[in-house]
């Protein structure tokens, strides 16, 4: 409803036309004027050389994963890193699916691998 301009500033029930909702402040635009608008694009950083060096550098946590089962097994996993998934009943789905979500037992996940590839273990499961 609008108020007219009469001397007593009452509403009336005139309801607004749709022609005098469009003024400048409201104005739809194209998607040519909201793309320029956000024309921000995340920059990728490029990876220091320390980063690249770093032996989890590019590797899954799938990969991680599956190497430390094929080379250890399920039941050391369970002894080391005392998480369910690991001890009941063990699935790659079940344990990924964990390990993404903790970063706690992600990251003894990762040291075992370490220790792993510190005795000279080559992930594909051969010994350098």
């Amino acid at each position: 409803m609008d108020t007219e301009n009469n001397h007593e500033n009452k509403p009336t029930d005139k309801p607004k036309r749709a022609d005098e909702f469009l003024d400048a402040a409201f104005k739809p635009k194209t998607n040519e004027e909201q793309n320029e608008e956000k024309s921000t694009k995340k920059i990728k950083r490029q990876a220091t050389e320390e980063q690249l060096n770093h032996p989890l550098h590019g590797v899954k946590l799938a990969e991680i994963l599956e190497s430390l089962v094929d080379h250890y097994g399920w039941p050391y996993l369970a002894d080391r890193v005392n998480i369910r998934c690991f001890i009941y009943n063990p699935t790659m789905k079940s344990s990924l699916g964990f390990l993404r979500k903790m970063t706690w037992a992600r990251e003894h996940v990762e040291d075992i691998y370490m220790d792993m590839l510190e005795e000279g273990i080559n992930p594909k499961g051969q010994v350098k």
